[in-house]
């Protein structure tokens, strides 16, 4: 896939990406919270109560009452194409995600979010995250 725009900011944008897996991994709530545009939009359409969470003060209390769910989890986040056009940006990223349930069972799940950036204040943040499950199955 293509990879068009300012180097500079494909590689923000590829930080960016890569930060929500390792702020997932971490469960850090905070570093996880602060990717996302204050007026951010969240779709997990296939996630019942959380097909679209708008705010990022909203979008933060589902993903903190979600990840309760999960206590173990490892996220990658793998950017495949990217069109950046100014301070917004559009793109697509799978995910690869190890996880683990309340009752210690495993799974791995694999996504494709289709994902719209905006830049404010010189930093590129989440303006929409729209995810697609792939694949849940044994890990």
């Amino acid at each position: 896939m293509a990879f068009t725009g300012p180097l500079e900011d494909r590689v923000a944008i590829n930080e960016l990406v890569v930060s929500y897996g390792d702020a997932v991994c971490r469960r850090d709530a905070d570093a996880w919270g602060r990717l996302w545009a204050e007026d951010g939009v969240w779709r997990l359409p296939e996630v019942p109560g959380m097909e679209e969470i708008s705010g990022r003060e909203a979008i933060l209390a589902a993903w903190i009452e979600g990840m309760k769910a999960f206590p173990f989890q490892v996220n990658r986040q793998t950017l495949s194409n990217l069109t950046v056009t100014g301070d917004t940006a559009h793109g697509d990223t799978y995910t690869s995600e190890v996880v683990k349930d309340t009752e210690g069972k495993p799974a791995h799940w694999h996504n494709l979010y289709k994902d719209e950036y905006v830049k404010r204040n010189g930093a590129w943040l989440f303006k929409s995250r729209t995810l697609s499950i792939l694949y849940i199955g044994a890990a």
